[in-house]
């Protein structure tokens, strides 16, 4: 009995969880992306070894600045923590440049350590088939002003997250999708499915109510499923759906694309869950 309590303590004490953001260039992604309160409740009770990254997403996620970046980062939290079991949490555009190393091994020679070490990925709202909103703002259809906080203009991440190019990448570049080869490790996504901005619903103002408000104005160019940003299909294209929001959420309330990284409506406790 003891010598399998003692297996186990060494197995959770080398688990690790790197929080992986989305399209932009962080350079302090624990307060402005995630915000402390959501990377403190995931990993209550899961240790102290996480890391947050912080890359230039506003590149092609196989650059040096995105995939280079986040192989870097990896590598150095893997082997300064001797970390055996790593579970990635990604949002959004973060889910391509994770899978971008996990379909191209032969890519970088870091990539084979980090995906021999990842336990599974949880992807937060992933633009695994791009959004619609990338092919406006790329036409110039759409006022930047209001994607700008979420999109980060016309940079070349938004550039590939047009539909017709995500459709290019995920069959030529991208394992996960539907005729393509798995991936080696678990990709479950959560799917946001709505948007909600009230001012009357409490439940409007988490994570910022004028967030929520900008993203009700460009659901319009999307499907009725969608978080404001992607729409579910996009949301669920690759790797497995472990959950859409209203099914698993407190309230049954959805999640719309800013508060799929913020601690809303039990979120952040289903992700520490599962950890």
């Amino acid at each position: 009995m003891l010598l399998l309590l003692g297996f186990s303590a060494i197995s959770s004490a080398n688990m690790g969880v790197a929080f992986v953001h989305g399209t932009g260039n962080q350079t302090d992604a624990y307060n402005d992306y995630w915000t402390g309160d959501f990377v403190k409740s995931v990993m209550s009770g899961n240790g102290t070894r996480y890391t947050i990254i912080n890359c230039e997403f506003e590149e092609y996620m196989w650059t040096s600045p995105a995939a280079g970046c986040l192989a870097g980062q990896l590598t150095s939290f893997i082997n300064a923590q001797g970390i055996t079991s790593l579970n990635v949490i990604t949002h959004s555009n973060g889910g391509n440049v994770v899978r971008w190393i996990m379909s191209n091994p032969t890519w970088d020679s870091r990539y084979p350590n980090i995906i021999n070490k990842i336990n599974k990925v949880i992807a937060l709202a992933p633009s695994s088939k791009g959004t619609p909103l990338a092919n406006a703002v790329m036409n110039g259809t759409v006022f930047e002003s209001i994607l700008g906080w979420i999109l980060g203009y016309q940079s070349d991440a938004v550039r590939m997250q047009q539909t017709s190019w995500m459709a290019s990448y995920n069959a030529n570049y991208l394992y996960g999708t539907s005729g393509r080869p798995s991936l080696p490790k678990t990709f479950k996504s959560v799917v946001g499915s709505d948007v909600e901005s009230s001012p009357f619903d409490g439940d409007s103002y988490c994570g910022g109510y004028q967030y929520q408000v900008a993203l009700e104005v460009t659901q319009n160019w999307l499907a009725s499923c969608s978080d404001g940003f992607l729409e579910c299909s996009s949301q669920a294209g690759a790797g497995s759906v472990w959950f859409y929001d209203t099914s698993r959420t407190k309230g049954s309330e959805p999640l719309s694309h800013h508060q799929s990284r913020r601690d809303c409506f039990n979120l952040d406790t289903i992700i520490r869950a599962d950890i």
